[in-house]
C-alpha cells in the first residue's frame, strides 16, 4: 500500500484483515524520504477510527538506509469489540505544505460465537449484603485463641524435651507436588461437582480458568492470576510457539470465560464441555516428559 510523490514514499499495512472480537492486530506505518526532507507521521488519540481502539503504540523508529535515505516506522496495536467490517480511510503523512496519503485499509471483526437472540436481556443483580453471624465470629475467635495456645504449648514442650534429650532432628520437608498433579486433581473436582448443569455457569468458567492460570504460574513462572487474558496469551505465545493448536484452544477458552464473566454471555452445553476438555488437554500436553531416573523408579 504505497503512495509515491517526489522523494517521499509512504505506506500503511495491517497484519491481519480479519480477527475475532477483542483480539488484536498491528497497523504498520512507514515513510521513506531523503535526508533533506522531514515527514510528520500521523497522530492519533485513543482510536484509529470509530469503534477501532488503539491499545498500544511504539515510538517512531528512524533507520538510515544504504542509499542514504531515511525510513520512519511506527506500529499501532488495534482491537475492536464490534462485529463489523471497517474501512480505514487513507492515512495522511505531512511534509512541509504537502500531504501524502497511504491507501485505505479494511478490518473485518467477527463474532466467534453465535448469539441466542431469543433470550431476554436481564439486569445486573444488586449487591447482596451477607448477614452478620455473631456465633460464627465468636467461634473463629475461640479457635484462633486455642491455636495460639497450642502453638505456645508446643514450643515450650519442644524446648523442654530438647534440653533433656538433645536437639530433635527435623523431618525432611515433603517435596512439592507436581503442578500437573495438583491441576488435574482440581479439574476432576470441578468435573464431579457439575455446577454448570445447575445453572452456575459463571462460577464454572471462573473455577476452570483459575485452575489453568495457577498451573501456568507453577509450570511456566508466568503470573497469569495477576494478568488479563490478553497479557497471559502474549506471555504464552512464545512458550507455545511449536504448539499453535494448543495456543488457539487456550485463547478460545480464556475468551469464552471473559464473555461469560464480563458480558453475561449465555453458553451452550457443548461450549461448557469443550472448556473442560481444553483445560485437561492443556495440562496433559504441557506436562514435561519424566526423566530416565523417574522412569526407572516407576518400573
Amino acid at each position: 500500500m504505497l503512495n509515491v510523490l517526489l522523494a517521499i514514499i509512504v505506506s500503511a499495512t495491517i497484519d491481519s484483515t480479519t480477527l475475532f472480537i477483542g483480539d488484536q492486530t498491528t497497523v504498520r506505518l512507514q515513510a521513506t524520504c531523503d535526508a533533506t526532507e522531514q515527514v510528520q507521521m500521523p497522530v492519533y488519540g485513543e482510536t484509529l477510527i470509530n469503534e477501532v481502539e488503539i491499545v498500544e503504540r511504539t515510538n517512531i523508529d528512524t533507520t538510515k538506509l544504504k542509499d542514504g535515505r531515511f525510513q520512519l516506522n511506527q506500529q499501532l496495536t488495534v482491537t475492536s469489540f464490534k462485529d463489523s467490517l471497517f474501512f480505514i480511510s487513507p492515512i495522511p503523512f505531512v511534509s512541509g505544505e504537502d500531504t501524502f496519503w497511504s491507501e485505505g485499509l479494511t478490518l473485518n471483526v467477527v463474532q466467534p460465537f453465535e448469539i441466542d437472540t431469543t433470550l431476554a436481556i436481564t439486569d445486573i443483580k444488586p449487591i447482596a449484603k451477607a448477614p452478620i453471624w455473631a456465633w460464627g465470629i465468636i467461634r473463629w475467635i475461640l479457635i484462633a485463641i486455642l491455636l495460639i495456645g497450642l502453638a505456645i504449648g508446643s514450643y515450650y514442650l519442644y524446648v523442654f524435651v530438647g534440653k533433656r534429650k538433645g536437639v530433635i532432628p527435623e523431618k525432611p520437608a515433603e517435596p512439592a507436588r507436581p503442578a500437573e498433579e495438583v491441576a488435574l486433581e482440581k479439574l476432576d473436582q470441578i468435573k464431579e461437582a457439575k455446577i454448570w448443569q445447575s445453572g452456575q455457569v459463571k462460577e464454572y468458567h471462573t473455577e476452570l480458568t483459575d485452575v489453568v492460570r495457577e498451573y501456568i504460574g507453577s509450570r511456566f513462572d508466568v503470573r497469569s492470576s495477576e494478568k488479563t487474558s490478553d497479557e497471559t496469551l502474549r506471555a504464552m505465545k512464545p512458550i507455545l510457539s511449536e504448539k499453535k493448536d494448543l495456543f488457539e484452544q487456550l485463547r478460545k477458552m480464556l475468551s469464552l470465560a471473559d464473555l461469560v464473566k464480563f458480558a453475561k454471555w449465555t453458553t451452550t452445553p457443548d461450549e461448557n464441555e469443550m472448556a473442560l476438555r481444553t483445560a485437561y488437554t492443556f495440562v496433559h500436553e504441557t506436562t514435561p516428559e519424566p526423566s530416565e531416573e523417574e522412569k526407572e523408579e516407576t518400573v
